[in-house]
C-alpha cells in the first residue's frame, strides 16, 4: 500500500504559529476569567464570532461612547444598543442608577442578559416586540454588522423606529455619504478603536450636538 502523507495539506509554518498563539490567546482569557471572577458585563465576556461579523471596542472606546450615551440620554434617560454589544457591556459596567439600556442583537448567547436582550435581524428590521414602543429611547447606539447601503439602511429603519431623535452610529469612513442619506448623521472627530486592528477605517456619526468633536 501506498504512503499518501505527501497528498495531505500541511500547513505553513506561519499559519501554525497563528493558531498557536491565537489558542493561547483564547487559554489565557479563560484563565482570566476563571482567576478573576470574569464580570460576565467585561468586553470579552463573550468572545467575537468573525462569522457574524463581531469586532469588539477598545475598553476605551467602549467607556467614551457609552459616557456619551448617558450624556445625551439624560436623568432617567432610555438607551438602545443595536448591534453594538460592547457599549452595552460598559454601560452595565457603570451601574447607572439614573439611566436604562437594551441591547438588540442577532447573537443569542446575549440572551444571557435577561430581559434587556432582544432578538434582532437586522434583514427584518421593524420584527421588534410590541411592547419595544416607538420613539421610546432617548438615543440609539447603531452598528450595522457589515459595510454595505442596503445593511445601513435596513439598520437605519430601526433606529429610527426606536428613537426619540437622538442617534449615534458607528461604521466605517466608507460608508460616510450612506449614513447621512439614510440617517442625517454627520461624522465626528473621534476616531473609535477595536480590540483587533481592522483593515477598514471606523468612525463615529451622530444627529446632535455632541461630546464626540
Amino acid at each position: 500500500m501506498d504512503d499518501d502523507d505527501d497528498d495531505i495539506p500541511q500547513l505553513s509554518s506561519h499559519t501554525l504559529a497563528a493558531l498557536q498563539e491565537f489558542y493561547l490567546e483564547q487559554q489565557q482569557r479563560e484563565g482570566m476569567k476563571t482567576s478573576q471572577g470574569f464580570n460576565q458585563y467585561s468586553i470579552g465576556s463573550i468572545e467575537e464570532d468573525w462569522q457574524l461579523s463581531q469586532f469588539w471596542y477598545s475598553d476605551e472606546t467602549a467607556s467614551c461612547l457609552a459616557k456619551e450615551a448617558v450624556v445625551a440620554a439624560g436623568e432617567g434617560g432610555r438607551i438602545a444598543c443595536v448591534s453594538a454589544p460592547s457599549v452595552y457591556q460598559k454601560l452595565k459596567e457603570l451601574d447607572g442608577k439614573d439611566f436604562s439600556v437594551c441591547i438588540l442583537e442577532y447573537d443569542r448567547r446575549f440572551s444571557v442578559y435577561g430581559d434587556e436582550f432582544i432578538f434582532y435581524d437586522y434583514n427584518q428590521p421593524l420584527n421588534l416586540p410590541e411592547n419595544l414602543l416607538p420613539h421610546s429611547f432617548d438615543i440609539v447606539i447603531a452598528d450595522p454588522p457589515y459595510l454595505s447601503e442596503e445593511c445601513l439602511q435596513k439598520t437605519a429603519e430601526t433606529i429610527k423606529y426606536l428613537t426619540k431623535g437622538k442617534i449615534l452610529l458607528c461604521t466605517g469612513a466608507v460608508m460616510e455619504e450612506q449614513a447621512a442619506k439614510h440617517l442625517g448623521v454627520k461624522m465626528c472627530k473621534f476616531i473609535p478603536k477595536h480590540l483587533r486592528n481592522l483593515a477598514n477605517e471606523f468612525r463615529c456619526y451622530v444627529n446632535y450636538a455632541s461630546g464626540l468633536d
